[in-house]
């Protein structure tokens, strides 16, 4: 019996502007507001944090970002940092996504700086680890997971942890249609859990809510939410209407 509480993520990558994020925003705010239970987020553009801020307020729905820096201010033009996010009402930052290590640099090294950043500010850091399909194919899943936990988590304790929450998002799966099963996610999830107990401790591991990424829509969440170790969903095109994703938040 899980005892965790679950956590339904929308991100929305470079989707919305102002306007259209916050009739997104507060449409599912309406349409959630009697859900109990699970925990809601949604990550829009930066650009669009302060619309969604406003129409989600008072309501289920808690704030995240994409992204952010690891410095609190300072002159790193075109970055955005966690003082920033607090400010704008952020609770959650999504942090090493794989269109962020894929298209942008950035490496299990920098993962650690923004954890430790957005720990230090009080936001819930969701730390997105997964293999591609060539890696999968190569039967390397395990050991790439592997590197980027222990490195993307170096020199923290379990007690500076105890916020964080890991989203495992096959690469292959993301925007393709294609979906681990749910017995691929648990086997996944299984392995991930019992790391975070051999590098930290079993109530950590315990506790520690790890999220499936990867084309989960109304019609599979049902099933991966009945897997033992998956503790939510980080759903990427699917949260972009609010009825399609309140149905999922209602799994």
């Amino acid at each position: 019996m899980k005892n965790r509480t679950p956590l339904i993520a929308g991100n929305w990558k470079m989707f919305k502007t102002g306007p259209e994020a916050f009739k997104t925003a507060a449409e599912l705010a309406l349409r959630v507001k009697e859900v109990d239970g699970v925990d809601i987020m949604i990550a829009p553009p930066f650009t669009a944090l302060s619309h969604a801020a406003e129409a989600v307020k008072n309501s289920r729905v808690a704030l995240g970002a994409q992204n952010m820096f690891w410095e609190a201010k300072g002159a790193y033009t075109g970055e955005i940092s966690p003082v920033m996010l607090k400010d704008m009402g952020c609770s959650y930052v999504i942090i090493g996504h794989s269109e962020r290590r894929q298209y942008f640099g950035e490496t299990d090294e920098t993962v650690n700086k923004k954890i430790q950043a957005a720990l230090l500010h009080q936001l819930i850091p969701i730390l997105c680890v997964g293999e591609s399909e060539q890696q999968r194919d190569a039967g390397e899943t395990f050991s790439v997971l592997d590197k980027q936990i222990r490195f993307g988590l170096k020199g923290f304790s379990s007690e500076a942890l105890r916020t964080l929450v890991i989203a495992y998002e096959p690469v292959w799966a993301i925007g393709t249609g294609k979906t681990a099963t749910s017995a691929q996610a648990q086997e996944v999830h299984q392995f991930l859990r019992g790391l975070m107990e051999e590098i930290f401790s079993n109530p950590l591991a315990k506790s520690i809510r790890i999220l499936y990424g990867g084309s989960v829509k109304p019609g599979n969440i049902r099933e991966l939410m009945e897997m033992p170790d998956v503790d939510g969903a980080l759903v990427g095109g699917a949260s972009l209407e609010a009825e399609v994703f309140s149905q999922i938040i209602q799994f």
